[in-house]
């Protein structure tokens, strides 16, 4: 009797050892094409921590080995799974077609929560789009636009221009990322504040917004990386380490934001409508939004606007190095657009023809970018269960991630030479063949096969700006100098946080272009 009861109660048990050892055998093997090896309980876990120093690459290798371009991720402590796609039709399927069965979702609004609080980028649904439809409102109108030229004039010509002069006469090596940076911050400031925290002047120590701005960015990125959630989560509970130091950056960014909203606010009712401010904050407050929104929406503008194309131009300047002849032609397509001016008695600088014009440069930007994405991966989250139209099936509340650093180097999208710096591939002949003739024009690329920018309901409204912005600062340092970095890497460390950018920085060597 006592060992009938015995097996009995010893029967499920087995069932359920002999269903974990088949578990783990099989699960490297029926997995292996279609993501990393993952086993009960812990998951990928063993494979993540081999690969967490490159995470990029070992992502893109799982991928190109996939035969649909996507892979499923389980992670440790996550009981939703992760998939991962390089695959443009499900791009377009999650950004645009079935857009409303795929928000952020909860588990990313609260990473982010802390430091972006209810912007445009962290929210969904109707906050999302009232938001979007006054950003939108604001974004397109041409003295907007007249204003960041304006702005992006007196930034290049009064101090970054005398700031490499400066270093080109005392040859002294200087960061070029941080430079950069400075510059945009600078700039963003301008576009979305109205105010100026003199970034570039290298003298003056970094303000306190920036550093912290630095932290909570940093920080914030870093929550979404952890092997498990549930740590960041109880470091800030308890309030201590880097959740400790992510609410004091915080506090510091939100105080700054409203003590500048502030003076923006006393400065309009003085000035009464009498004079016309340009900047967005002047144009949220006069239309009468809450503060607390109007913070959250200026937080994300400035993230948006300082780290993607900083980290851009940082990566094409490197590149540029490491290929003379395009650097040239670059240098040539500038000139010959100044040259070609009808009014002969235009100033100096550039003005927005002429920037719709160096069509080249724009193409090595969109070359740089597919190699080196400023935001290489973006996430939203399944509302319902739903097939991927690569077959993919997508349950209730897990993650998908697009991943635009794998998809430029995917051989099915760019071809055999896709790990090759080529801006010409960007450009088609007027007969319709590729080539490297006179009389090209720019191929119209889908923006789900290169959704740098996102794409859909979501595309970032400040694309044209970024360009812009970009266009500027290279023609005008490109025209005037030669940049050359002082270590000769084969690859620089490209760091993934909410933007990413080159580890350790770009150090060159600036000359004056003869």
């Amino acid at each position: 009797m006592f060992t009938t009861t015995f097996l009995i109660m010893l029967w499920p048990l087995t069932l359920l050892l002999v269903y974990l050892l088949f578990s783990i055998i099989q699960g490297s093997k029926l997995l292996a094409s279609f993501g990393p090896p993952s086993y009960p309980v812990i998951g990928c876990l063993i494979s993540f921590y081999k690969n967490q120093h490159r995470l990029l690459d070992w992502y893109t290798d799982l991928l190109s080995t996939s035969p649909s371009q996507t892979i499923v991720v389980r992670r440790l402590g996550v009981r939703r799974r992760i998939i991962v796609t390089a695959n443009p039709e499900n791009v377009e399927y999650i950004l645009k077609t079935n857009f409303s069965n795929f928000p952020k979702g909860k588990p990313l609004t609260e990473l982010l929560g802390d430091f972006l609080g209810c912007g445009i980028f962290n929210v969904d649904g109707e906050l999302w789009s009232t938001q979007r439809k006054l950003a939108c409102h604001e974004f397109s109108t041409k003295s907007l636009r007249e204003f960041v030229v304006k702005t992006l004039e007196e930034e290049v010509e009064q101090r970054l221009v005398p700031l490499l002069e400066e270093a080109a006469e005392s040859e002294r090596v200087v960061d070029l990322q941080d430079v950069l940076r400075r510059f945009a911050f600078d700039t963003i400031c301008k576009v979305s504040l109205g105010t100026d925290p003199l970034c570039l002047d290298l003298d003056r120590p970094v303000p306190a917004l920036v550093k912290a701005f630095d932290c909570a960015s940093e920080i914030s990125a870093r929550r979404a990386t952890a092997p498990l959630y549930l740590i960041w989560k109880l470091k800030r509970a308890l309030g201590v380490g880097s959740e400790n130091k992510l609410k004091d950056a915080v506090k510091v960014v939100h105080d700054s934001v409203r003590e500048i909203i502030n003076n923006k606010r006393e400065i309009l009712e003085k000035d009464e409508g009498k004079s016309c401010q340009s900047d967005l904050l002047s144009r949220l407050l006069s239309a009468g939004h809450d503060e607390e929104v109007v913070r959250d929406m200026v937080i994300s503008f400035i993230l948006a606007g300082r780290d993607t194309t900083s980290s851009a131009m940082t990566w094409l300047f490197w590149l540029l190095s490491k290929h003379p002849s395009i650097n040239q032609k670059i240098v040539n397509e500038v000139g010959d657009v100044l040259n070609n001016r009808t009014n002969t008695a235009a100033a100096a600088a550039l003005g927005f023809e002429d920037l719709q014009e160096m069509k080249f440069l724009r193409a090595c930007l969109c070359e740089s970018m597919r190699l080196y994405p400023p935001v290489p991966w973006d996430s939203k989250h399944a509302e319902a269960g739903a097939f991927l139209p690569d077959g993919t099936w997508v349950g209730e509340g897990d993650r998908v991630t697009y991943f635009p650093y794998g998809m430029g180097r995917m051989e099915e999208l760019w071809g055999k030479d896709r790990f090759e710096f080529k801006p010409d591939r960007w450009f088609t002949n007027e007969s319709g063949c590729d080539g490297e003739d006179n009389g090209m024009v720019m191929k119209s690329v889908s923006p789900y096969k290169f959704p740098i920018f996102q794409a859909g309901p979501r595309v970032c409204l400040g694309k044209e700006m970024a360009f812009i912005q970009m266009k500027y600062v290279m023609a005008s340092v490109l025209s005037r100098f030669e940049i050359r970095p002082v270590c000769d890497l084969d690859r620089p460390n490209f760091v993934p946080l909410l933007t990413a950018h080159m580890a350790g920085g770009l150090k060159v060597l600036v000359q004056k272009r003869s």
